[in-house]
């Protein structure tokens, strides 16, 4: 039989053991502060300047509310994204009050490029992010990035590009886990098992005036140098439009509404909230911090 312990013998016994309990509850507090993990932890922040949103297809209509604004059928075939009642007649306004598919449902903008044919099939991609980076200029200017002014449109790329020596034709093609096929501005012939995919840059130096012009390019330039130009003196970060279409194999069959792979071009309608846009240059563009679409580091 064990000895019956006395209540002083009980609390010397215990003792130890409790002081090891509260010891390696103190060691395992100080171990996930300092894991690289946990959150907040300066381990865990990626040093890219970027936020995005995922917009995947909603729609198609052969409507362009910046270069054909209020004329149905007036546009080759466009595919949208973003806001789910995009259409010729479409304004800041109805943008504010419609409806989006994006993850962050606070982007209310839209998105739109000419439809993809395999023959006469159109094909929506798959994969459909628009990142908004601070790449290409200098760090000092990343970190005086504006943000992009509530109801901006910009058209990037040419539907009317003549051939893959066009300069105005900015896109690339490419293949998804594929990249000894390498990239250019027409259709590429990407292996089995693999995706078309689609990017284009949008410019990221604006007038600091207008909303839109003409040409629906010229209130915005690209970066020379690391720099934004005299013109366009104000930084705002980059679009970059990442599409990734259920394709393979030879492309000969593969034609764009507006032609051939080189005349790929993209339309930006502006209508993120200006609370939205601030925060996420704030915490992600300069800093320099990558975030996911919710907007923190991710």
């Amino acid at each position: 039989m064990h000895p019956v312990l006395s209540p002083a013998g009980l609390r010397r016994r215990l003792r130890p053991l409790t002081l090891m309990t509260t010891l390696l509850a103190l060691l395992g507090t100080s171990l996930v502060l300092h894991t690289p993990q946990a959150a907040g932890s300066s381990a865990a922040v990626v040093r890219v300047a970027e936020f995005l949103a995922d917009c995947p297809f909603s729609h198609r209509l052969p409507d362009d509310p910046i270069v054909f604004p209020g004329l149905p059928g007036a546009s080759h075939m466009h595919s949208f994204f973003g806001s789910t009642a995009t259409n010729a007649h479409t304004t800041l306004a109805s943008l504010q009050s419609s409806p989006s598919n994006c993850n962050p449902r606070v982007d209310l903008s839209s998105y739109w490029v000419p439809t993809l044919y395999k023959g006469n099939t159109p094909v929506e991609p798959t994969g459909t992010t628009f990142y908004y980076l601070g790449e290409g200029v200098r760090d000092d200017i990343i970190a005086r990035t504006q943000p992009l002014p509530l109801g901006l449109r910009i058209v990037a790329g040419n539907a009317k590009a003549t051939g893959i020596d066009d300069p105005s034709g900015n896109a690339r093609w490419s293949c998804l886990h594929a990249g000894h096929v390498g990239a250019a501005k027409d259709f590429v012939n990407c292996p089995a098992g693999t995706m078309l995919e689609s990017y284009l840059d949008f410019p990221q130096c604006w007038n600091g005036r207008d909303l839109d012009s003409a040409d629906h390019k010229s209130h915005m330039a690209y970066p020379v140098g690391g720099a934004c130009p005299a013109s366009h003196p104000v930084p705002v970060p980059k679009l970059r439009q990442v599409l990734r279409y259920p394709v393979s194999g030879d492309p000969a069959q593969l034609r764009l509404a507006s032609g051939r792979g080189y005349t790929m071009h993209g339309d930006f309608f502006n209508a993120w909230p200006p609370a939205e846009m601030e925060r996420r240059l704030r915490d992600c563009i300069r800093p320099i911090i990558k975030c996911g679409a919710d907007g923190t580091p991710s």
